[in-house]
Formats: structure tokens, sequence, C-alpha cells
């Protein structure tokens, strides 16, 4: 049995209006730009797999 969601999710400022959902083929449907999503991502979460690399130049904040 399916559990059915009650209202909006709690998002990150910069993913007000995010809406993502699968059409009957399958197929995602986003309100945002794949771009757009993979610089929030790149910008917001830590890649555990490359944290520890050497080799990689990351930005310092």
């Amino acid at each position: 049995m399916s559990k059915k969601n009650q209202g909006n999710p709690k998002t990150h400022e910069d993913l007000k209006g995010f809406d993502i959902s699968i059409n009957e083929f399958g197929e995602i449907i986003s309100s945002y730009s794949v771009d757009k999503l993979n610089g929030f991502l790149n910008d917001n979460v830590e890649d555990k797999k490359l944290k520890d690399r050497d080799d990689l130049n990351f930005k310092e904040d």
C-alpha cells in the first residue's frame, strides 16, 4: 500500500518552485533544467566519492 504525501516538502531557498514528476511513459518531467539542478548540487552537496582525492583541484571557501 502506498502512502500519500500531504502538502509540499521543505526545500532549499534556491529551489523554490522546483517540481519533478514521472509521466505515463516513464519520462522525468522537471520544472528546472538539468544544468540548473547540477549547478545547485555542485555548490551545495559534497561528493563523498571525490572528497579524499588529492589529484582534484577544488576551490576552497
